[in-house]
């Protein structure tokens, strides 16, 4: 393996393949908890479009090959490309160059509305506590293309027609982004409440049935 073919690997792809998994989106950005510490909240972020990393517990980033230097903690070169070979060998490289040419492409493609049915996202609800009922009734289940790899999740839908998108591995938004206003039926309140995400507007009415029953 070169220094190139090296390069070409996701870096997502690689901490794959060593047991490290995202805990959040953020548009182009993975973040993870640390795979040089113990940590609670995730401060190593990768940006998919650049195939790049950065740790701000650590203070320091790059690609791969750096990556590998603080994992094996070695600046031998072709030991490096050795270890990333034997650790990646079905692991299919990228062209970044060909990918950043075809940026102007939407990055959410093929986009498939339903009910919320998939087994995975149920037990996703089911784990968070949420109601499945209150759930479904909010919700779709979307199903879609995001930067060639297709993805199923639970969406929001917002007043301009867009989806705040979520599921266990991956929290992102469809555009149009914007707010929801949701009105309760009956009469006029004089409170308004305000919650950062779906997910907490979904906890809010879970527990508010269960108060009532």
């Amino acid at each position: 393996m070169t220094i190139q073919e090296a390069k070409q690997i996701r870096i997502a792809d690689y901490l794959q393949s060593l047991g490290y998994t995202p805990v959040k989106q953020q548009g182009n950005s993975l973040w993870y908890k640390s795979p040089f510490r113990q940590e609670t909240e995730a401060s190593f972020k990768v940006n998919t479009d650049r195939n790049l990393w950065y740790d701000y517990g650590l203070g320091k980033g790059g690609n791969i090959l750096a990556l590998a230097q603080e994992l094996y903690r070695s600046d031998n070169v072709p030991y490096l490309l050795e270890q990333i070979k034997r650790q990646t060998p079905h692991i299919r490289p990228v062209d970044y160059f060909f990918r950043e040419r075809q940026a102007d492409k939407p990055s959410f493609q093929q986009l498939e509305v339903r009910e919320v049915s998939h087994p995975a996202l149920l037990r996703y609800l089911h784990d968070r506590d949420i109601d499945i009922a209150l759930a479904r009734l909010e919700c779709k289940e979307l199903h879609f293309i995001h930067n060639g790899n297709p993805y199923f999740a639970i969406g929001f839908p917002n007043v301009a027609g867009g989806y705040e998108v979520r599921n266990r591995f991956f929290k992102g938004c469809i555009a149009p982004k914007d707010i929801t206003h949701i009105r309760q039926q009956g009469e006029q309140r004089s409170v308004c409440y305000l919650f950062e995400g779906f997910m907490d507007y979904l906890s809010f009415l879970t527990v508010r049935v269960r108060n009532r029953q």
